[in-house]
């Protein structure tokens, strides 16, 4: 008993628009919950040119790191290897009157980034905002 014996035999076919429907559903949900963080960034103030030099000198406190992770400032080793002997060391190397003293930190290749970080986070706790690294030109 075959009933469907005279009727061509149709092909099934995909319907587009409630796919499309749902699709576009999915997209709204997540446009909607999707939450958009921001991430912190470092404050850089850029210098300015000015037509006029300053006559005031800057008060410079040199800070070497050594591959060894030794700390040196103004030429003189830091007595102990935490922070806290690294801002002690900086508060003693700025005189008193001093305004806006520049931190300038040379360290060796070998270093490790750490202590780098380290000299940073003590002048930073001992009151010196400007710091500067200094570089040297690759030699040909």
């Amino acid at each position: 008993m075959n009933f469907g014996r005279g009727r061509s035999r149709e092909e099934p076919e995909i319907n587009l628009i409630p796919m499309i429907d749902v699709l576009l559903v999915i997209i709204i949900f997540l446009m909607l919950t999707t939450t958009y963080s921001r991430f912190a960034g470092l404050e850089i103030n850029l210098p300015t040119a000015d037509a006029q030099a300053s006559n005031a000198k800057t008060v410079e406190v040199n800070v070497a790191v050594t591959a060894a992770g030794d700390v040196v400032i103004n030429k003189r080793p830091v007595n102990g290897s935490g922070q806290p002997a690294i801002v002690a060391a900086l508060q003693a190397a700025v005189p008193p009157d001093a305004k806006d003293p520049v931190v300038i930190i040379n360290a060796d290749a070998k270093a490790a980034h750490q202590r780098v970080i380290d000299v940073m986070q003590a002048a930073q706790q001992a009151g010196l905002v400007h710091i500067s690294f200094a570089t040297q030109a690759a030699q040909q």
